[in-house]
């Protein structure tokens, strides 16, 4: 749901030195937002936003994808979990994930987020993609903050934990 509080909350002490996506999500974002701010009438929340994506390194996973006509992008073709660890361990600032849940399941799969931030919707769809598929190994989460937007968005933020999930929880998959 469109939410300019929101929308100005992702821009604020941003704290990202690198933006990682997949393929689909590149190519959605790739779509509007080199060109957003020659459009006068955009609200300054989302020119905010329009700047940051466009300076900040977009690192993009594809194996199809031959080059990137995005300022900033750089191509990766394969995921090497050792090499996302050590790029994690370079003095800097944060790196986020963007969409691309096929790359959330892959880093998932092997610890590599330390904190999960996921926005709920007041948006019932019929059908769809998981959050997350392929992962199997149990995360345990815990919640570090929640905030409520006038739009029914909600922001939900977890670290992960680094204890074993217990094995003998009620939880189901």
């Amino acid at each position: 749901m469109p939410d300019q509080e929101l929308d100005r909350d992702a821009t604020k002490g941003q704290g990202t030195d690198a933006i990682i996506l997949g393929r689909r999500t590149y190519q959605v974002l790739e779509a509007f937002w080199p060109h957003a701010l020659e459009n006068p009438n955009l609200p300054p929340e989302m020119q905010a936003m329009a700047t940051t994506l466009n300076e900040t390194t977009k690192l993009v996973f594809s194996k199809t994808l031959d080059n990137l006509g995005w300022k900033n992008s750089q191509l990766i073709r394969n995921f090497d979990p050792q090499e996302i660890q050590a790029m994690k361990e370079q003095p800097g600032k944060d790196m986020i994930i963007i969409g691309s849940g096929s790359i959330v399941s892959q880093f998932t799969q092997h610890h590599l987020i330390d904190e999960y931030q996921f926005v709920v919707t007041p948006l019932l769809l019929g059908n769809g993609m998981p959050l997350m598929s392929g992962v199997s190994a149990t995360t345990a989460l815990e919640l570090k903050d929640v905030k409520g937007y006038p739009s029914g968005n909600v922001l939900l933020r977890y670290s992960r934990r680094d204890e074993a999930f217990p094995a003998e929880s009620h939880f189901q998959r």
